[in-house]
C-alpha cells in the first residue's frame, strides 16, 4: 500500500488519510465501486465515509463487502439521523437516543463490522434534543460499538452546542474555493477546540476541474455562472505541471491546518486516480492562497443560522 501523508482526527487515536472517499458517488454497480474501494486504498487512502441514508443503505453494503478481508487498513465512517418510514417515500429527521441505538445496528450489519470508527450525526437543527444525542453516541462510544464520534453540519450555531456539550472529534463541513463559509465561524472555534475538519465538496461539484467547465451554467452558492468562469481563469494560472486544477482546489482545502482530510468523490478510477494524486501534489505556497483568497468570495452563512 502506499503511504499517504496522514493527520490526527481531533484528539482521537485515528489517524486519517488526507485525502478521503466519498463513497456517495461509488453508485450501486457493485463491481465497479468494488474496483474504486480497492484502488483507493492501494494508494494509500484509508479513510471511507458513508451514511445509512445512500442509496437506501445500499452503499453502506457496497463498502461492507469491498472491504472484506481489509477491515484492519481502514478508518470507516458513516452517519446517522434519517429515518426512513415503511411504505413512505422519502425520509424524516429522527436524531432521538432511540433511533440512533436501533439505526447503528443495522449500519454494523450491512457494513459486516462489529464497530465503526467514527459515526456521525447527519444534519442537525437546534430543536433537536442535542443531550439526548450526545448520550446515545456517549453510551454507543461506551459499549465499543463506536470507537468516536463527530457532526456533518453547515449550520455555525448547531456546531457551537456540539462543541459546548459533547465529546465530537470531527465536524463534517463543505469546504471549498467557492465555499469558504466555514472560514470565519467555523475552522477558528474547532481549532481553539482541538476538533478536526473533514472536508467535503473540495472541488464544489467538479466546478473546480479541467471538465467542469460545463457545470458553470447553473451557478454555485452566490456565484453567478460568469463568476464561474472568471475564478475557472485565475485557477488555471495557478495550475503546475504537477497540480491540476482540481488537485489545486483539493489542496486549498487541505491548507488550514484545522482539516484533517478532504473527501471527494469517484464513480470513475479516473476521478479516483486525479483525486487521491493531490496527495503528491505541492502544497500551496503563502503567496498562492493569498491569491486564490483575492479573487474568491470570502462567503457568509446566511440561510442555516
Amino acid at each position: 500500500m502506499k503511504l499517504m501523508k496522514r493527520n490526527q482526527l481531533g484528539t482521537s487515536e485515528l489517524n486519517i488519510s488526507e485525502i478521503g472517499l466519498g463513497c456517495m458517488s461509488l453508485g450501486t454497480d457493485e463491481a465497479q465501486a468494488e474496483r474504486i474501494v480497492h484502488a483507493a486504498l492501494e494508494r494509500g487512502v484509508n479513510f471511507l465515509d458513508t451514511a445509512d441514508l445512500y442509496d437506501s443503505g445500499k452503499n453502506e453494503e457496497i463498502v461492507g463487502k469491498a472491504i472484506r478481508g481489509r477491515r484492519q487498513d481502514v478508518v470507516l465512517a458513516t452517519k446517522v439521523g434519517n429515518r426512513r418510514i415503511p411504505g413512505k417515500e422519502g425520509w424524516v429527521w429522527d436524531p432521538s437516543k432511540a433511533y440512533i441505538r436501533s439505526a447503528v445496528k443495522e449500519s454494523l450489519r450491512r457494513l459486516q463490522t462489529d464497530y465503526i470508527d467514527l459515526y456521525q450525526l447527519h444534519g442537525g437543527t437546534l430543536d433537536d434534543p442535542i443531550d439526548e444525542t450526545i448520550e446515545a453516541f456517549e453510551e454507543l462510544k461506551q459499549e465499543g460499538v463506536i470507537r468516536y464520534y463527530g457532526i456533518s453540519s453547515i449550520r455555525p450555531n448547531v456546531i457551537r452546542e456540539y462543541v459546548k456539550r459533547s465529546g465530537i472529534v470531527s465536524v463534517m463541513s463543505q469546504y471549498s474555493i467557492l465555499d469558504r463559509r466555514p472560514e470565519e465561524e467555523v475552522l477558528p472555534l474547532l481549532a481553539d477546540n482541538h476538533i478536526s475538519v473533514i472536508a467535503r465538496g473540495p472541488v464544489a461539484s467538479g466546478v473546480l476541474t479541467e471538465q467542469g467547465g460545463a457545470k458553470v451554467a447553473k451557478g454555485y452558492l452566490d456565484y453567478s455562472p460568469d463568476e464561474l468562469i472568471q475564478i475557472r481563469e485565475q485557477l488555471q494560472r495557478l495550475v503546475k505541471n504537477d497540480r491540476s486544477m482540481g488537485q489545486t482546489a483539493i489542496r486549498y482545502a487541505l491548507a488550514n491546518p484545522v482539516v484533517a482530510t478532504a473527501i471527494a468523490g469517484a464513480s470513475s478510477l479516473e476521478q479516483l486516480i486525479h483525486n487521491t494524486a493531490a496527495g503528491d501534489a505541492p502544497a500551496l505556497s503563502d503567496e498562492e492562497i493569498e491569491q486564490i483568497c483575492s479573487f474568491s468570495k470570502a462567503n457568509q452563512y446566511t440561510a442555516h443560522r
